[in-house]
């Protein structure tokens, strides 16, 4: 039995004619709870585990699809998932999956009409505790329906080209946003897929137009298929974190970073992969020596900076349940699974993801959005992470 919801009434939001963006850094906290300020990165592994478990779940309100808070489908957003976050001064992007504008009522999963591979809202909502209201997408089309930042090609699922691209995480240096994708050729059994390979779009102008870029990608058999990214000062730089995991929902973590610059970033040759600790921690220039760094069945990732834990927060799906982990370090060592949502009481469930600039009560509560399959929509839920003393 799903929980009780509360229905809210829907604010009334004014929609911007443009976006106001201002010099800041991908999705991240430091100290102090300031989501826009970079976290510095304490190497110290042997911090002991703090996070006991999460009590107090709630499913706040229906983000998309039909009776959301948000009026979706008038641009043309009957059903869509995922909706990892990336945040750009005071606005933050919703990046959605596979959209269909037309769906029948007794639909069930991914399938419907006026497909998009992808689609994105915009909010400035800093009150996570009544949902989300998004003000508006980007891009629409001179119908205002919503259009894909990045289409995908769109092709039969038989494994021999592309059938979609699907947003698996964003961040933003400066003004420029970038989105990573990954390049679908097969969709297989629940939980499992095959990539072509994994690749950055950008944009700069408030997400209104993107164009994908040629390089950096990594091949659809890597463990960056999928990627969270969190700004971090390590040894006094400025870099972008990201984990990694293989396409589908049973692959390990491993971690990347780059200098947390548009240069860098678009240059493929400045990533580097954590290579493994002895006196300190060791980075590669290749990939095929990145180390795991968790082990497991993990799906759809996301990871910030907790103060209320003073430590690393890693939300994820395991193609039945959802989960929460600390990590001493971005590398870890890294906490057994703690369970977010129990997928008996909300099957189908994933993409359980979090953003440092939907926390409540110094850090404690913690807002997320997640996905359900057979709505095949969007929900935001919070919960309330217990500590030791």
């Amino acid at each position: 039995m799903r929980r009780a919801r509360t229905r809210r009434p829907v604010r009334v939001a004014a929609v911007a004619a443009s976006i106001a963006v201002a010099l800041c850094a991908c999705s991240a906290t430091g100290g102090g709870g300031d989501p826009m300020s970079p976290v510095a990165v304490d190497p110290d592994p042997d911090k002991p585990a703090v996070l006991t478990g999460v009590t107090g779940l709630t499913e706040i309100a229906k983000l998309t699809g039909p009776d959301a808070m948000n009026d979706t489908e008038s641009v043309g957003v009957a059903g869509t998932d995922l909706g990892s976050m990336v945040n750009l001064g005071d606005t933050t992007y919703f990046l959605f999956g596979d959209t269909f504008g037309e769906r029948d009522p007794d639909a069930y999963g991914g399938q419907g009409g006026l497909w998009r591979s992808n689609v994105s809202a915009w909010t400035t909502d800093d009150d996570p505790s009544d949902g989300i209201e998004f003000d508006a997408w980007a891009p629409v089309d001179g119908l205002g329906l919503a259009t894909a930042m990045v289409e995908g090609e769109h092709d039969a699922n038989d494994g021999t080209g592309e059938v979609t691209k699907i947003p698996t995480y964003g961040f933003a240096i400066g003004e420029t946003l970038y989105l990573s994708y990954m390049s679908v050729k097969f969709w297989g059994a629940p939980g499992a897929w095959d990539a072509n390979f994994a690749g950055l779009a950008t944009s700069t102008d408030g997400g209104e137009t993107w164009t994908a870029l040629e390089s950096p990608t990594w091949p659809g058999d890597s463990n960056f298929v999928q990627v969270a990214a969190a700004h971090v000062v390590d040894d006094g730089a400025e870099y972008v974190y990201l984990w990694g995991i293989p396409a589908g929902r049973f692959g390990d973590v491993q971690l990347m970073r780059v200098p947390a610059t548009v240069e860098a970033v678009e240059d493929a040759s400045a990533y580097e992969y954590f290579a493994g600790t002895g006196d300190a921690p060791a980075w590669s220039a290749d990939p095929a020596e990145a180390s795991t760094v968790v082990e497991g069945t993990i799906g759809e990732l996301s990871v910030m900076w907790s103060d209320y834990l003073d430590r690393w927060l890693m939300g994820y799906s395991d193609a039945g349940n959802a989960y929460l982990r600390e990590g001493a370090t971005p590398w870890g060592p890294w906490g057994d699974p703690v369970e977010l949502v129990p997928g008996d009481e909300y099957p189908g469930l994933y993409a359980p993801y979090l953003n440092p600039r939907y926390v409540g009560d110094g850090g404690r509560t913690v807002y997320f959005a997640l996905s359900l399959w057979g709505p095949y929509n969007v929900y935001w839920f919070s919960a309330e992470l217990e500590k030791a003393e």
